[in-house]
């Protein structure tokens, strides 16, 4: 288990945009490497609810639980490493592996038992490191949606506001507000069931 807090300015791309991103950055077709989300929550959407958000990532050959909750600045990253057989059987049987997300979630009374797989998000993803943070570009695809973002990861919340404006205004890419991967899932997911 390990647990950070994550800091992180998100932007909306035009396809357009994220194209001269690759360009303007010199982006290799090598530096970009694929992830796979899979999204769980109850279905009455406590985990969402409560602020919070719960993934399965497949990186390479990596697997990973992650549960994020509402900090003070930015949000609590909780990790659990999972196998591949603790993996397939979430995706297939909506059982998800006991331990310590387990804890967490039942601590804010959210029963475990209740949570379900909502399905997945594939992400093309490239990391650069850029003024003391991370500028991730992604192209996601899922539930018959495509988009891109732009986002800048720092430890610093104040620092890292000011450069990631600053380089958004320097690209000329205006503002745009913008919800985390999993509410974009949930809010397409919401679209399709009208």
């Amino acid at each position: 288990m390990s647990q950070n807090i994550e800091i992180e300015f998100k932007n909306l791309l035009t396809e357009s945009e994220y194209k001269r991103l690759l360009n303007e950055l010199e982006i290799a077709q090598t530096q970009i490497f694929s992830q796979e989300n899979h999204y769980f929550d109850t279905p009455s959407f406590s985990l969402k609810e409560a602020g919070s958000a719960l993934r399965i990532r497949k990186k390479k050959h990596h697997f990973e639980m992650t549960l994020k909750q509402p900090a003070a600045i930015g949000l609590l990253e909780t990790n659990q490493i999972l196998t591949e057989d603790e993996v397939t059987t979430a995706l297939q049987s909506g059982k998800l592996p006991t331990g310590v997300i387990q804890q967490l979630i039942e601590a804010n009374g959210i029963p475990f038992s209740k949570i379900e797989y909502f399905g997945s998000l594939l992400t093309n993803r490239v990391e650069i490191p850029y003024k003391n943070g991370l500028l991730v570009l992604d192209h996601s695809s899922y539930l018959n949606k495509e988009d891109y973002e732009l986002e800048y990861e720092v430890e610093d919340y104040k620092e890292g506001q000011l450069i990631f404006r600053e380089f958004l205004s320097f690209l000329k890419i205006p503002e745009r507000k913008t919800e985390n991967k999993i509410r974009r899932f949930y809010m397409q997911k919401y679209k399709m069931n009208e």
